[in-house]
């Protein structure tokens, strides 16, 4: 659960949309009936007597769906004087509801392998599940529980408090973050955009039940909400479902909506200083709504910013600043644009302001360059097709056209897009980016900061005399659905080949959209291949594939990917997505970045100077520090991986070191590329062959594999923030394991157990709902071909630090000293095997994992290979790998932050 500045509406899990209710200003063309309307046989649309909407979109990508349901209720709507209290629901609504406890909804949500959570925005809040199709009954019935039935009681609002006020010391400990929330204020001032959605600690302590379920009353009802489901269904049987779980439901009237008024803005200076590494200068204007006319101008503008080629890209490339980006934090009825550059520091602050200015008032003098918003739009139109690619895209798209900007369907926005003019855009441009109505924010590195206010510990209760039982017996309408235990259905079919350099090529075809997603893998590891006293080469290789090739130079190149609206990365993680009808120009780009790379010598020195002072202070900062100091806890002295570049190992490299590396790290016999989307393995064959084909390895294969390390020693290190109101800490353990060892499955599941499963697992039942004493805490363990981690995190109050660490170990040692409940290991094995189809639920998951899988040497099933290994497992293999290979009297633990009260 989340609520933070500066998110666009295309994360790619997390998106939430509202819906144009009876409190809003109604569109003239929005479908206003519940008799259901389908586009195509694959999409459905309708709104329910109760006055809910509903999108239903088939996608067969993967035997999986998501579903979106977002109440139009957010931070504008919060009462005056308590702003979080959207966001405290939020929470809330995991919970008690009628008929299910919150503990029953995590431990349906692991059981059925799916992925759940929820965000706040200013105007909306949204709850998703992403699950295994064959679930979708239970996601509705969970949800119409939820709109209907939550319980909203004091002693349950007493006890999640706890976590939502440490997620507000975690994102209040962000210099970053309290500059945007001031920001917000001036430019909104005397609106409901005013205050950001996360609310604040003061607030919280003032909330209490009866505000939450007064809100909840008032908003959360079925005419103000929508509900999108994208996936492996089929939309009139899903259409009647949701009619009956939802159609009976009451509908409320929500309260009027309050329009926004505008108050005049005046050009204000923020000034602060960050740990960070580098500093930023930060322009920020009051842009157009999503349901504002001049949106899709607004966006085509910020796109030409970004381009590549644009005079603030420029700006980065010529080493003026550290690199430069633009980007909106959009509302349904306004929104935030920044426009930022970096700098070092150390560096002029006040250059590189004048250098920002000096793009944006050029901008509005000539006006922006005409073949920069054809690109734009040329690529915001592609992307349409791009989002087809993933359910959650999908359903985003959707649930954005129809719910932030009014529309009835992605097309509509696809075609506000076409309908931008260059006019359009440099009226907006003048309109909205005048420096007299704009704030800007200057960020300074520095070690010496100031905690924020209102950042004191929490004062909850540390027993709440419950059975929060992750094992006990769920409702009745799931109990049998999620009985049975069957292995899943394996939907992916990769071609495997080797070329004739030794270029091994996966293709995976796919007709889901007409796109072609191709992504490779170069084994290599600079630790090892890096030459003595040639530290940071690889890392400043990786930033001069921006420049181009040998034959197109850096504009050249980027126009030429902008001809098809392609986006492509160099280095030894490479790739390239384009439209299916380009794909052969696509990879003829790739390949001829890829193998002959510009390496211009005015390239080297800028990202030579530019990579030496970024390094300087990111050396100072505490996640630098924090990192370094996990690192040389978990190695031993003298480790290859504990090398690091620094300022004078940058310093002393040569364009001919650079040359160097790549002629001989950059071999086809240790390439792998996968291609997925609309093509056969033929034709993706013979466009590889064509322009990677003539690319030769000389010599022997470099030795790219680290040789396997000791367990550790015990160890303890506190990194000082001193901006920081948490602790972020960081527990770890090197484990004498690899990944082809399969006692690596008994800890996998172990771990989903322990720490693994989100709200079903151990840590998060006994150190955020049981005690509230972190907003998260987890386990994970990182397998590798020689080397493997397992590692806790977690983020708490310096006072909450020593009873987390005890509750952490007393796990560790209850894993080891008592075999798991077999419940347990059921829950943690019903999520391994029934997440699968998850796990490969998009075109960039299945690439991903398909060129992982290869270049790690696991077969292309490898989910199914481990499934098998889950269904044998039992409790007393699961406690016998514990007990063999964790070791918590071995823990190196990094507390970033303040120092704890007590260790």
């Amino acid at each position: 659960m989340m609520s933070s500045p500066l998110k666009t509406l295309t994360w790619s899990l997390l998106l939430g949309l509202g819906l144009a209710t009876a409190g809003l200003p109604a569109r003239a063309d929005a479908p206003a009936t519940s008799k259901a309307v389908a586009n195509d046989s694959n999409v459905l649309r309708t709104s329910l007597d109760n006055g809910m909407r509903v999108v239903i979109v088939r996608e067969t990508l993967s035997p999986m769906v998501t579903t979106q349901i977002t109440y139009l209720a957010g931070g504008y709507q919060t009462p005056e004087g308590l702003p979080g209290t959207a966001h405290a629901l939020e929470h809330m609504m995991f919970r008690d509801s009628k008929g299910m406890t919150g503990a029953q909804l995590n431990e349906m949500t692991g059981k059925m392998g799916a992925d759940n959570n929820a965000f706040t925005t200013n105007d909306a809040t949204q709850f998703y599940f992403v699950a295994p199709s064959n679930y979708l009954d239970l996601l509705l019935r969970i949800e119409s529980t939820r709109m209907n039935g939550a319980l909203l009681t004091q002693q349950d609002w007493e006890r999640e408090r706890g976590a939502i006020e440490q997620e507000v010391s975690r994102d209040i400990s962000e210099p970053e973050f309290l500059a945007f929330q001031k920001a917000e204020r001036i430019l909104y001032a005397g609106t409901g955009y005013a205050d950001d959605p996360l609310g604040t600690r003061p607030s919280f302590d003032k909330t209490t039940a009866a505000d939450l379920q007064k809100f909840y009353q008032d908003w959360y009802t079925p005419n103000n909400a929508l509900l999108v489901i994208v996936g492996d269904v089929d939309p009139q049987q899903t259409l009647a479902k949701v009619q009956q779980l939802f159609g009976k439901l009451p509908a409320r009237k929500p309260p009027e909506h309050v329009p926004v008024k505008l108050q005049p803005v005046k050009s204000e200076t923020i000034a602060s200083t960050t740990p960070r590494g580098t500093g930023a200068v930060q322009f920020m204007y009051r842009m157009p709504g999503m349901m504002d006319k001049d949106n899709a101008a607004a966006q085509v503008l910020l796109d030409v910013l970004t381009n590549a080629r644009s005079s603030l890209s420029a700006l980065a490339v010529q080493g003026k600043v550290l690199n430069a980006n633009a980007q909106l934090q959009p509302f349904s009825y306004g929104g935030i644009g920044v426009i930022e550059v970096a700098f070092p520091k150390g560096g002029d602050a006040k250059k590189a302001q004048a250098d920002l200015d000096g793009v944006i008032d050029d901008l509005l003098k000539n006006g922006v360059p005409a073949d920069l918003v054809e690109a734009s739009k040329r690529s915001e139109i592609a992307q349409a097709e791009f989002n087809k690619n993933s359910a959650v895209t999908l359903a985003s798209a959707w649930s954005q056209a129809i719910a932030w900007m009014g529309l009835n369907s992605p097309e509509e926005a696809e075609e506000q897009i076409r309908q931008v003019t260059v006019d359009d855009v440099n009226r907006v441009a003048r309109q909205y980016l005048k420096s007299s109505e704009r704030v800007t924010v200057v960020l300074t590195p520095d070690e010496n900061g100031k905690r924020p206010p209102d950042s004191g510990g929490f004062g909850g209760s540390e027993s709440f005399n419950r059975d929060e039982r992750l094992d006990g017996p769920l409702p009745e309408w799931a109990a049998d659905k999620l009985s049975k235990l069957e292995m899943p259905h394996w939907t992916l079919a990769p071609v495997d080949m080797k070329l004739d350099n030794g270029i091994r090529l996966i293709v995976q075809p796919s007709n889901i959209s007409k796109t072609i997603t191709v992504v490779g893998h170069i084994d290599n590891n600079p630790k090892l291949q890096e030459p003595a006293g040639k530290d940071g080469v690889a890392r400043l290789l990786d930033s001069l594939f921006d420049y181009g090739s040998t034959t197109l130079d850096r504009d050249a190149f980027h126009k030429a990917l902008d001809d098809i609206s392609a986006t492509e990365n160099g280095g030894t993680d490479f790739g390239v997505a384009a439209l299916s009808n380009q794909f052969d120009r696509a990879v003829q780009l790739l390949a001829d970045n890829e193998l002959h790379p510009a390496l211009p010598k005015e390239g080297f020195d800028v990202q030579q100077e530019t990579l030496a002072r970024a390094l300087a202070g990111e050396m100072q900062s505490p996640q630098y520090k924090m990192m370094k100091a996990l690192r040389a806890g978990l190695l031993p002295a003298g480790d290859p991986d504990l090398r690091l570049p620094t300022p004078e190992s940058i310093n002393a490299l040569t364009p001919q070191d650079v040359k160097n590396y790549h002629a001989k790290t950059y071999r086809p016999d240790l390439t792998t590329i996968v291609v997925v989307g609309d093509v056969t393995p033929e034709q993706a064959k013979a466009t590889v062959q064509r322009y990677f084909g003539q690319w030769k390895a000389e010599g022997a294969k470099p030795d790219v594999i680290s040789k396997p390390a000791p367990v550790n020693p015990t160890g303890y290190v506190v990194i000082n923030n001193p901006y920081a109101s948490q602790d972020q800490v960081l527990m770890g353990q090197m484990l004498e394991l690899n990944m082809h060892n399969p006692d690596r499955y008994a800890l996998q599941l172990g771990n989903n157990v322990l720490g693994g499963n989100g709200f079903a697992s151990r840590l998060m039942a006994d150190i955020r709902v049981k005690h509230g004493y972190a907003y998260g805490a987890g386990s994970g363990i990182h397998f590798d071909r020689s080397r493997s981690i397992f590692f806790v995190q977690y983020g708490s109050d310096p006072d909450k630090v020593s009873p987390v660490d005890a509750l952490v170990r007393q796990n560790l040692i209850d894993m080891q000293t008592k075999p798991i409940k077999q419940e347990e290991l059921e829950n943690a094995r019903q999520y391994e095997i029934r997440s699968i189809p998850v796990g490969v639920s998009s075109i960039n998951s299945i690439s991903r994992s398909l060129l992982d899988w290869a270049w790690h040497g696991e077969p292309l099933d490898q989910p199914m290979v481990a499934a098998k290994h889950y269904l044998t497992l039992t409790p007393a293999q699961v406690q016998a790998a514990f007990k063999k290979y964790l070791k918590p009297e071995n823990l190196m633990q990094v507390v970033q932050g303040p120092p704890p009260l007590k260790h």
